[in-house]
C-alpha cells in the first residue's frame, strides 16, 4: 500500500507508529524540487555498523559537521540546519565522514551520546535506536525493535 491508496490524511502518528505500509515514493522528487542543493547521507553506528538514519546535507551542514564533530543535516522540509540532538540531547558524535566514489553521497560513522538516534519514541517513551525499526511482513509492517 502506498500513500495514494490510503484514504484520509496521513499523519506522523500513522507513518511512525503503526503497521500500515505508506512508502513516500515522491520523496526524491520533492528533494529535487527543493531550492537547497543536497546529497544523501547514510548514518551508521561506528561500533555495530547498524544503519541509523538516511538524511541529506548541503555544504553548510557538512561544514558544521566537520567543525563541530556533531552529525548535522539539512532539513529538506524546514530548509534549515538540523543539528542532531540539539533539542533531544541524542547527539551523534562524528567518528568519520566518508564520500562515495562519485562524490554524490556521504556516510557518517557516529557514536551515539544518548540511547537512540531516531526522533520517534517507542511505547515506553524511549528514543528508538535507529529509524529502521520495522520490516515489511505480508501486507503490513512488523516492529523489530
Amino acid at each position: 500500500m502506498n500513500r495514494k491508496d490510503y484514504q484520509g490524511e496521513v499523519t506522523h502518528k500513522i507513518l511512525e507508529d503503526e503497521n500500515k505500509i505508506l512508502i513516500d515514493f515522491e520523496k526524491l522528487r520533492k528533494v529535487a524540487q527543493s531550492p537547497d542543493p543536497v546529497v544523501p547521507v547514510v548514518v551508521q553506528d561506528a561500533v555495530s555498523h547498524e544503519v541509523l538514519i538516511l538524511a541529506y546535507a548541503n555544504e553548510k551542514a557538512l561544514r558544521y559537521t566537520l567543525e563541530s564533530g556533531i552529525a548535522t543535516f539539512w532539513s529538506t522540509s524546514r530548509h534549515e540546519l538540523w543539528i542532531k540532538g540539539k533539542t533531544s540531547g541524542d547527539e551523534l558524535h562524528m567518528v568519520e565522514v566518508r564520500v562515495n566514489c562519485e562524490q554524490n553521497s556521504l556516510l557518517y560513522l557516529v557514536k551515539m551520546k544518548g540511547k537512540g538516534s531516531c526522533h520517534v519514541k517507542d511505547a515506553s517513551g524511549q528514543t528508538r535506536f535507529g529509524c529502521y525499526y520495522r520490516r515489511i511482513k505480508e501486507n503490513g509492517l512488523e516492529f523489530i525493535k
